[in-house]
């Protein structure tokens, strides 16, 4: 953590830097490293992202950054969430000294009270999304072991009694559970708390923990999650990292170049869809018969850059960089199938349910989705994972998606546009099955309308 004597973006830039900086952040199209940046401006930033995907309210949640002069960086109180300055954001010294325009968050000293306890701490998230609400009313814990990511972001999640807003009591009842070790606490009736070494890992378990809790809502509409045991946790988290060598990256042309920025807009696209999360989502595509491009692991999926993007070429990585932890299914699937020039695997909350329980998605709900994915199948958790090659098998032109069970759903296409489309179909007719299934009886389209379907559109 840089020392904060001022509110000015960190003196490592120079002020072109800072102008493309500031003008990147506010078109969302980031390629900086969010905690390089000042404290109030990496607050300012999460505070956005976390408002505009609608997991706070105007009034509701706060961020904060424990400097390494031990100095509070917090959001302020009774300002508009929506519309954060960096002006707005509140210095908090440890002698206690306030210096700022507003006065700080009213939950302070829930924050000051878990850097207290857990010195490995410097940032904290305060936030009331709707799903993690809903479990904190019910006083039940959401389940973080039914996809491997999930587990392997949030961890265990701790629950803390009822205190008053704004009180040392509820500071004191949320550190006293971080002191046990837990990084992610939910408040009854309250929210969540989630701390981390920095801000950007302390957003990405915040809003993992919220699609976790989405998916298991929208599982429970359809069926009975299903969990992961302790053995298959284990076996996802010794797989999350390739064993392929490296080479020294060429100069990209000027086409890769353009492969390189669309991919970006897409990634994009699906974080604002949320098909993809801050840490999970994984895109690839073709570039020719022995080269591929892949998202690197554990990027924030929100601010990928053209040149973060890595690089396959003839089963070597780019130098300095660690691709996505699927990258060997990629690999097997363009090696066997040469229709096939880009693939997406995602874990968007919807088609999740039925990756989570014993229901099968049918396809045959409209048109475009049997046209778009014919008939999903789901295979066994860790198939994927544990023999790709085997696995890589199983796609053809019939057969252009699949599910694999606590894990993920897998689309392949033609083109970029082509698997996006497919993966934006099979979430949205997901959600329109879950949705359904609580106003009345699905009607499939028969088997004789899919005749009809399949030679008008010439599927066979």
């Amino acid at each position: 953590m840089q020392n904060s004597r001022s509110f000015n973006i960190i003196d490592k830039f120079n002020q072109s830097d800072k102008i493309k900086i500031i003008i990147k952040a506010e078109k969302g199209l980031s390629d900086l490293n969010v905690n390089q940046l000042h404290p109030a401006d990496q607050i300012v930033m999460i505070m956005k992202r976390i408002y505009d995907c609608g997991l706070t309210t105007t009034s509701g949640g706060n961020i904060s950054i424990l400097d390494d002069d031990g100095t509070v960086w917090i959001t302020p109180g009774s300002i508009d969430k929506g519309n954060l300055h960096r002006n707005d954001i509140v210095q908090v010294k440890s002698d206690g000294t306030i210096n700022g325009i507003h006065k700080p968050s009213m939950e302070l000293p829930i924050h000051k009270l878990i850097y207290a306890k857990r010195p490995d701490i410097k940032a904290v998230v305060h936030a009331h999304s709707p799903a993690l609400v809903s479990f904190s009313i019910v006083g039940i814990i959401p389940n973080t072991k039914l996809i491997p990511n999930i587990n392997l972001v949030c961890g265990e999640v701790g629950m803390a009694g009822y205190g008053l807003p704004g009180s040392i009591e509820l500071g004191e009842i949320v550190s006293e559970v971080f002191e046990k070790g837990y990084d992610a606490v939910l408040l009854k009736n309250h929210g969540i708390a989630v701390g981390a070494e920095n801000l950007m890992k302390a957003f990405m378990a915040f809003e993992t923990l919220d699609f976790c809790a989405k998916l298991e809502i929208n599982a429970n509409r359809i069926g009975k999650p299903n969990s992961l045991t302790p053995k298959y946790l284990n076996i996802s988290r010794k797989k999350t990292m390739t064993s392929l060598k490296e080479y020294q990256s060429d100069k990209y042309t000027s086409g890769e170049q353009e492969i390189r920025s669309d991919m970006c807009d897409f990634i994009s696209r699906a974080y604002s869809q949320k098909l993809f999360n801050s840490a999970q989502g994984t895109f690839s595509q073709r570039l020719d018969e022995n080269e591929f491009l892949i998202t690197p692991y554990m990027a924030d999926r929100n601010n990928i850059a053209p040149e973060d993007i890595v690089k396959v070429k003839n089963g070597r990585v780019e130098a300095g960089k660690q691709p996505s932890r699927s990258v060997l299914l990629h690999k097997y699937i363009y090696e066997k199938h040469p229709h096939i020039n880009s693939v997406i695997i995602a874990q968007p909350p919807n088609i999740m349910a039925f990756a989570v329980t014993q229901n099968e998605y049918d396809t045959r709900i409209i048109p475009e989705s049997y046209i778009q994915l014919r008939n999903i199948e789901k295979y066994p958790f860790g198939s994927s994972l544990m023999q790709p090659a085997m696995f890589a098998d199983i796609f053809s032109k019939d057969k252009p998606a699949a599910i694999v069970e606590n894990d993920c759903i897998i689309v392949t296409g033609s083109s970029m546009l082509n698997a996006f489309d497919r993966l934006e179909v099979a979430e949205f007719g997901a959600k329109a099955v879950i949705e359904a299934s609580s106003i009345g009886k699905i009607m499939s389209i028969s088997e004789h309308e899919i005749s009809d379907i399949v030679k008008a559109f010439k599927l066979d």
